[in-house]
């Protein structure tokens, strides 16, 4: 601004200056809830329980999948570890790229579908993932833990709408339309993200739980992927009808 600008000019540019910036901080609420009880879980896990308290936690809330293959009988937590297990985490860097990745592909989503939808969304991720583990693993009495399954559901939605972001209403939200899968293979960063997504899917899948390396369940993740992926327009919006060039 020059020294030749008036006072009302000055003013209009402080009224207007704030309406342009984004905040720095502008998780949708319930991504903020999703990681403050993953946070609040793994503080109390750590720093309250004891020894044994969190590993009944564990033998509790996380996802076993021999509990539904030992011939015993099912008890209440045999329903509840299906989506509890997505709260509870290995470590603190588990627990950290977790949520770095929920924040930045939870967000443009929730923005996109709305509060309601997403959380239908984060347990439909959540379910597809145990599904797939368990049929896998049917009798691994290692217990499942983490949010990745659904994070990685909502990196399989964010293919499906090319990586496109709104952010007309102050907000980052994914923009267009699903699109149809022919042209999600037609865009470039679709296609090298979905080829990079699976190729360390497929490393982690070859070398986790070698020696001391704790084991990664690299098959939820793709569980909650093929969920997010695919079926992204069950949870969106209605919207327009959209036509695509031909």
């Amino acid at each position: 601004m020059t020294e030749t600008n008036s006072s009302h000019d000055e003013e209009t540019d402080l009224e207007t200056e704030p309406r342009r910036r984004e905040p720095i901080f502008n998780m949708p609420g319930v991504v903020t809830l999703l990681i403050a009880v993953c946070v609040a879980v793994h503080l109390v896990r750590v720093y309250v329980l004891s020894p044994s308290g969190n590993v009944e936690v564990l033998a509790r809330f996380a996802f076993i999948p021999m509990r539904y293959t030992s011939g015993l009988p099912l008890d209440i937590y045999a329903f509840l570890s299906p989506l509890t297990y997505a709260f509870l985490h290995g470590g603190v860097a588990h627990l950290a790229i977790n949520m770095i990745w929920l924040a930045a592909f939870g967000s443009p989503l929730a923005n996109r579908i709305g509060t309601a939808r997403f959380l239908l969304f984060w347990g439909a991720t959540v379910l597809a993932a145990v599904f797939l583990h368990f049929i896998l693993h049917p009798y691994d009495i290692l217990p499942l833990v983490g949010a990745s399954g659904a994070i990685s559901g909502m990196m399989g939605a964010a293919a499906r709408f090319g990586f496109r972001i709104d952010r007309t209403e102050g907000r980052a939200a994914f923009a267009g339309p699903v699109l149809p899968l022919p042209m999600v293979f037609r865009s470039r960063i679709a296609v090298v993200f979905l080829v990079v997504w699976m190729a360390v899917n497929l490393v982690v899948g070859l070398t986790s739980g070698i020696g001391d390396s704790p084991r990664i369940a690299w098959e939820a993740h793709i569980g909650g992927f093929l969920v997010g992926f695919f079926f992204i327009h069950a949870f969106d919006r209605k919207r327009p009808e959209h036509h695509y060039p031909v």
